[in-house]
């Protein structure tokens, strides 16, 4: 197989599967892992796919989406480490939301399980995380979304209308000095910009993979965020904004 007949294949091969492992492109394709990391770097330069941690997913655009399985695998242990950070803005007797996400899941995994917060949260898997031991956990119901596993629709933002939280852990897909906190999805747009509306403080755990980008629906502004906590180092240009919009910006270091 000749080199772009073999970076073609890659690019086919990711997109059908909406991402592949570099070992499961080595199988697949018969060639060494190295071959296959440096036609990733070379298929990234020339915007037609993403490398993650071992792999690959499609290009991402402003309407478009990864899969709750995609984001999972990627940048686990930057997750781990702003979890980590996050969980000390936890205090006993506190409504605790947690946004659906693959960053509040490791958040919820981290988060006090021995029934000292009551925990709320629009996401079916972070229930079952969340309800571990003593917890008491509601979910705000509604139709489940597939690609995200959130729970979105009329029934759950009816719950949001109803109710208040003292600590939001809230997820994004992009933030930007200049569009502000952004999401593919119309419908998840709104229930974070319920989620915001309804809590005392805003807690944004996001990776450092989605400053600088804008998605398609913007559903709060910087200044709607207390504490952003994020892996590694901003750009100065990010957290000055960041920062003069009122944000506390803390930036953890992975193990």
């Amino acid at each position: 197989m000749l080199p772009a007949e073999r970076k073609r294949r890659i690019v086919e091969l990711v997109s059908a599967d909406d991402g592949r492992s570099v070992e499961g492109l080595s199988e697949e394709l018969d060639y060494s892992k190295a071959t296959i990391r440096r036609d990733l770097r070379e298929l990234e330069d020339r915007g037609l796919i993403e490398r993650s941690h071992g792999g690959a997913v499609p290009v991402t655009t402003v309407g478009r989406e990864q899969t709750y399985g995609q984001k999972e695998v990627q940048n686990l242990d930057g997750k781990r480490a702003i979890a980590d950070r996050a969980v000390s803005e936890i205090s006993d007797g506190q409504v605790v939301f947690f946004d659906s996400g693959t960053t509040t899941m490791q958040v919820a995994r981290k988060a006090p399980k021995d029934g000292s917060i009551l925990a709320v949260t629009n996401s079916p898997r972070l229930a079952v995380e969340l309800g571990k031991e003593d917890n008491d956990v509601k979910l705000t119901g509604g139709t489940l979304r597939r690609r995200t596993r959130a729970l979105v629709g009329p029934t759950a933002e009816s719950f949001m209308e109803r109710t208040n939280f003292d600590l939001l852990f809230l997820g994004t897909n992009a933030i930007d000095p200049d569009g502000g906190l952004t999401t593919p999805n119309e419908d998840e747009a709104r229930m974070k910009q319920l989620m915001v509306e309804k809590a005392s403080r805003v807690v944004l755990v996001a990776d450092t993979t989605k400053v600088g980008k804008r998605s398609f629906v913007q559903f709060a502004d910087l200044s709607d965020v207390d504490l952003f906590i994020t892996d590694g180092d901003l750009p100065t240009r990010e957290r000055d904004a960041f920062e003069n919009e009122g944000m506390t910006v803390r930036e953890v270091t992975p193990e």
